[in-house]
């Protein structure tokens, strides 16, 4: 507790892990899905032991790329080299397959 007695408590609930099959794989999640919800694809990847980002890096692992989805983040993507996945590639990776 600090000094005025106030405890300060975090509000943002991270879930709870399942599986490190993502293995500590960064992803950053772009565009429109057939099954799911950006919301649902976030915590499945923090779930299986991943980490989702917010923009495209040299340090990023993979674009998960959904319909409609912004071309200057997938040029981005490419020009780094960035894995582009799809929805179905995800499902394997979840999967524990290989690409």
């Amino acid at each position: 507790m600090g000094k005025a007695g106030v405890q300060l408590v975090s509000t943002a609930k991270e879930p709870e892990k399942v599986s490190e099959v993502l293995g500590n794989k960064s992803f950053v999640i772009s565009g429109v899905f057939e099954r799911y919800e950006r919301d649902d694809l976030q915590e499945l990847i923090l779930k299986n032991g991943g980490r989702v980002l917010s923009s495209v890096s040299g340090k990023l692992d993979y674009l998960l790329a959904g319909d409609n989805m912004g071309p200057s983040k997938r040029e981005k993507a490419e020009k780094l080299g960035v894995t582009i996945i799809s929805e179905k590639d995800f499902e394997k990776l979840l999967n524990g397959e290989s690409l």
